[in-house]
């Protein structure tokens, strides 16, 4: 027979439970599972953080009340920060924050709600259209912060490994560091970044058989730095992918744990698996320039992304993009 019980006494079961140990918590802390006991009987508790509020007099109150903020970084018009949402000096970290300042339009359309469509990105609509676009976004300045890492202006001290190889802009030389999205200190949530060092390669499009090689080196070091420094990790903990379209248009690797939640970033036509990259580039009929470029590619895009406004929706039209 099922007891029955008032909304109070059900209350007042939370108060009661006695904390054993942590069980278990998400990528970034914003849910735990907790296992303690309620009078002598076990018990699980899972806490998840609330939604953010999306009414403005919240919002500015809440801009407001932060506090202990602390600098991680800053690149270029990009910062992040740890801060606290209390008050008092003692209240620890719980967020962590991303500023992009001064923004650009496309910054805003980027992380402005909008509807997604895929598309099928061929050999010919890459040369003709996309391209050309990949070029105008490299001469806007965009990639400074990258250049700011790279020849050692910034983020020196973030660097995890760097490794020059050959010499020259066509090296194969390449570091690695925390990627901004992380805390650095949640291993669940482990996400590093490798900037290669030349700068003929602006994304997978650009790789071919005569890469392979270097590739799997970078892949293999990588993997060897990555659990080195981080010595819980195992190699086959780690996932390694690229991007396509990336956010930036200079070739770069993210290094993640495979527990890290598969968000958006990680989905089917956002993330390529490195491995499936190479083993695809090997595969592909030809000498040693083929390879990526020589492929069509499926992915999605944001209904605001220029891609979609100037060259898939007019292809889709029927109309000259």
């Amino acid at each position: 027979m099922v007891e029955t019980r008032t909304i109070s006494e059900i209350e007042e079961l939370i108060p009661r439970f006695k904390l054993e140990k942590l069980l278990n918590q998400d990528q970034g802390g914003r849910r735990i599972t907790l296992l303690g006991s309620i009078d002598s009987s076990p018990a699980l508790l899972t806490a998840e953080r609330a939604a953010f509020p999306s009414d403005r007099s919240t919002l500015t109150a809440f801009h407001a009340s932060l506090a202990n903020i602390k600098n991680l970084g800053a690149n270029d018009i990009y910062h992040w920060y740890l801060a606290s949402s209390q008050a008092s000096r003692a209240a620890p970290p719980d967020l962590k924050l991303n500023l992009i300042y001064p923004c650009t339009e496309q910054h805003v359309k980027k992380y402005s709600p909008q509807g997604v469509r895929m598309v099928t990105e061929t050999p010919k609509i890459y040369r003709a259209h996309v391209r050309p676009y990949m070029q105008r976004k490299r001469e806007e300045g965009r990639l400074n912060w990258v250049w700011n890492i790279i020849e050692g202006r910034t983020e020196q001290e973030d660097v995890i490994l760097r490794d020059h190889g050959g010499k020259g802009e066509d090296g194969e030389g390449f570091l690695m560091l925390p990627d901004l999205n992380w805390d650095r200190k949640t291993m669940s949530s482990l996400h590093l970044l490798a900037l290669v060092e030349r700068r003929d390669i602006w994304s997978l499009r650009d790789l071919k058989k005569s890469h392979v090689v270097w590739l799997k080196r970078m892949r293999k070091n990588l993997l060897d730095a990555t659990v080195k420094l981080y010595p819980e990790m195992d190699e086959d903990m780690l996932k390694l992918y690229v991007h396509y379209q990336p956010t930036y248009y200079h070739f770069h690797i993210h290094i993640v744990n495979v527990r890290l939640e598969a968000g958006a970033t990680q989905a089917t036509g956002k993330a390529f698996g490195l491995e499936n990259v190479i083993s695809q580039i090997e595969t592909v009929a030809g000498g040693e320039e083929a390879g990526m470029g020589d492929v069509s590619l499926t992915y999605f895009l944001g209904e605001a992304s220029e891609l979609w406004t100037e060259v898939f929706l007019p292809i889709k039209e029927a109309r000259k993009p």
